[in-house]
């Protein structure tokens, strides 16, 4: 069994918790600030964890993603070479960590984006790595 570093999404920081403290943030330059905060939580992956790492297709910056699944849930861990990219794999592993499969499809990850105001302050390439992350999550 492959064991994860630890983070705090998912479990004491929740898509909720994402909301809250966004909708309160005074505009972008603050979301974005929060943003590579909530990415420097997330632990950087060592060599070998990122050679392990399924590749996400679709992604302009360098993402690692790794998962486990025991008794039907999924634990998730991630990094990129990219600060704001890491701060969105942080909002993202908010929403996924801990959940079952069902729990990850049935999740309305755009309606998530839409509520942080995320996707009209990002460039069409981000936003397309961002889906592809989605996408391969939902996929498990």
């Amino acid at each position: 069994m492959t064991v994860l570093p630890s983070h705090p999404f998912g479990s004491e920081i929740s898509s909720d918790d994402v909301i809250e403290t966004l909708s309160k943030t005074a505009g972008w330059e603050d979301r974005y600030r929060t943003l590579i905060k909530w990415g420097k939580r997330l632990p950087s992956l060592d060599d070998n964890a990122k050679s392990s790492s399924v590749p996400i297709p679709g992604c302009e910056s360098q993402v690692w993603l790794l998962h486990t699944e025991q008794n039907g849930v999924y634990h998730f861990t991630a990094d990129s070479d990219a600060r704001i990219v890491k701060g969105l794999l942080a909002v993202v592993l908010a929403a996924s960590e801990g959940k079952s499969s069902q729990e990850l499809s049935s999740f309305d990850f755009q309606s998530y984006f839409h509520q942080l105001g995320l996707l009209s302050h990002l460039s069409e390439s981000r936003s397309n790595g961002l889906n592809a992350i989605v996408q391969f999550i939902k996929s498990l």
